[in-house]
């Protein structure tokens, strides 16, 4: 092979290389694009599922609030913005009467230490963004269709109460000596 020949097989290697990397870096975009996409829809059907969890548990919630608590107002998806704090609660609850106290429903598919924490940090903000509850003894529910022996152990630590799904149906789960935290 001669140089001059040689040289030409070089500068169409370098030629054939500029044309893969500009259909390399327009795959590559297009991946990008795509897979922004797929999270987008992932996270819709989150929200989706998040959602049907809410809706399955309500009726279920609604019994236990109003037969064992004896709430007289039950209201799901309750949200809020005051002092610059946002909140956004699964289910409220409270009654006016004799029974002078406030539930806080966070529902779960899947639970997750930081539903916990975020359960906790909304039980100290709850007197800030519903003054009108103040003088409300207030306790919370977590509600989960999903959890494990280590979660559930976390949240009645936490003194929340422990609510679970069985045979379609949401029911308490907590020990007969359980004492719920008065926030």
């Amino acid at each position: 092979m001669t140089d001059d020949e040689l040289k030409q097989l070089v500068a169409g290697l370098a030629i054939a290389q500029k044309e893969n990397d500009k259909k390399f870096k327009k795959m590559t975009k297009e991946t990008n694009n795509q897979l922004k996409e797929l999270g987008k829809q992932i996270g819709g059907l989150g929200k989706k599922f998040g959602s049907f969890t809410e809706g399955l548990a309500l009726p279920s919630m609604t019994k236990i609030l109003r037969e064992r608590f004896k709430m007289e107002v039950i209201s799901p998806s309750v949200r809020v913005s005051k002092n610059g704090i946002d909140a956004e609660i699964d289910v409220l609850a409270y009654a006016n009467s004799a029974i002078n106290e406030v539930y806080v429903v966070e529902v779960k598919s899947h639970l997750r230490e930081e539903a916990i924490t975020q359960l906790d940090s909304l039980m100290a903000n709850f007197k800030t963004l519903f003054p009108e509850h103040k003088d409300k003894k207030l306790y919370g529910i977590i509600a989960a269709v999903d959890i494990s022996e280590a979660l559930k152990k976390r949240v009645l630590a936490a003194g929340f109460y422990m609510a679970r799904i069985q045979d379609e149906t949401f029911s308490l789960d907590v020990p007969d000596e359980f004492r719920a935290k008065c926030f």
